[in-house]
């Protein structure tokens, strides 16, 4: 048996065993995957260390567990149903829901927590940049949630969103970095 199915059939026995532990590592490895990519795409010649490790503790600590209990929560409020309209109305709950808070931590925790700036800075960023953040959102995780709840069984929805979330984190890092360079 080669290395990468006895692999995968490690993992898929530790989803089945461990979900929200499995869960919160995966979206931490994608998290490291993500800001890795973030921190070479957007030109840091060395790797920032502190940043990567801020990174996938937030995806292990907050964005695997998160998941993991919010789409618990959509499977109990839409318990039985299946169908178009049950995907579309779970896309539009997680849009108005778990989307736009999720964006708001990201940009609360990149500017206090990984860039160390004052409340005020952060604060005063958010207010120009969340709107443009979440309309970006708006365009790119509907097809995305139709795609998860659609398609994708319930205990592979949280690995299949980290995996979004890492594409999507690269995008947030580079569009953080852009106004943190603009600004000087």
């Amino acid at each position: 048996m080669s290395i990468a199915k006895t692999g995968l059939q490690q993992y898929l026995l530790q989803l089945q065993q461990h979900p929200l532990r499995t869960k919160a590592l995966t979206a931490g490895v994608l998290s490291a995957i993500s800001d890795i990519a973030s921190q070479k795409l957007s030109g840091i010649q060395k790797l920032q260390i502190r940043r990567l490790i801020l990174k996938v503790v937030s995806g292990c600590a907050y964005l695997g567990p998160f998941g993991h209990f919010y789409q618990m929560l959509l499977e109990k409020l839409f318990k039985g149903k299946k169908g178009s309209s049950t995907v579309a109305k779970k896309v539009v709950v997680e849009q108005l829901t778990s989307g736009p808070w999720n964006n708001l931590m990201f940009m609360l925790y990149y500017g206090l927590v990984i860039e160390g700036r004052p409340w005020t800075h952060v604060k005063t960023k958010i207010k120009k940049e969340y709107p443009t953040v979440l309309y970006a959102s708006w365009t790119f995780s509907p097809v995305i949630g139709w795609i998860k709840h659609r398609h994708v069984p319930l205990q592979f929805r949280v690995v299949f969103q980290s995996f979004a979330a890492m594409c999507w984190g690269i995008f947030l890092s580079l569009k953080a970095r852009s106004m943190t360079l603009t600004k000087g």
